[in-house]
């Protein structure tokens, strides 16, 4: 069975994330052993691989770096081997080259782009921006099937903007249009949070667990 290693990094929301993984195994014929964990042996090894956030991208970063070895068994497992990772919110947005929340912070950099403050010229729309969206599917395929238009279930005050606009998986907006989804290769990343999005969410971390980039 595949291994799949959510990664703890003091960013919270880890429960909601194991048992939507967990649930969505279940559901998925690729199965998948769901382990909360940042020993960097056990997430160099893993087949795939969940960075959640919740929080400031600053603080989220900080507490990556944190962890001894766990960026570099991150990258060992995604950039060098080819193991599927997905990004959720916070986790996505530490794909980006910097944040620049409370000052600038570099990211990962593993797909190119700013995490900047979500502007809306709507004053009814309100940041932080909380609720559902419909998604706007920019490249079909991947972790999208015909039913991810439904709404998904998104909660920040930032976003990230890609480099290359080719990037972008799906979109949606709140005032302004902004990137709900991306992927490069083998790494995707979800500014919605799929363990709060009912059935619509369960479906794409299924799809996650048998996504073969």
């Amino acid at each position: 069975m595949q291994s799949v290693a959510l990664i703890d990094y003091g960013s919270g929301n880890l429960r909601s994330a194991e048992k939507a993984l967990v649930r969505a195994a279940e559901s998925s014929a690729a199965g998948g052993r769901v382990e909360v964990t940042c020993d960097p042996d056990k997430v160099a090894r893993a087949d795939r691989i969940v960075l959640p956030g919740v929080g400031a991208f600053a603080a989220c970063m900080s507490g990556l770096a944190a962890r001894s070895g766990l960026i570099e068994a991150m990258t060992e497992a995604v950039r060098r081997r080819g193991a599927p990772f997905l990004g959720v919110c916070v986790g996505m947005q530490l794909l980006a080259t910097r944040g620049l929340e409370f000052g600038e912070t570099p990211g990962l950099d593993w797909i190119g782009g700013d995490v900047r403050r979500l502007e809306t010229n709507d004053p009814r729309l309100k940041v932080p921006h909380m609720g559902w969206n419909d998604l706007a599917i920019a490249r079909p395929g991947g972790l999208f099937d015909e039913g991810a238009a439904r709404p998904m279930y998104f909660t920040h005050s930032f976003a990230f903007a890609p480099d290359d606009p080719t990037d972008v998986t799906a979109w949606t907006e709140h005032g302004v249009r902004f990137a709900a989804a991306v992927q490069r290769d083998n790494v995707a990343g979800v500014q919605f949070h799929p363990e709060k999005s009912q059935a619509a969410g369960l479906a794409l971390l299924a799809r996650f667990l048998e996504w073969r980039p």
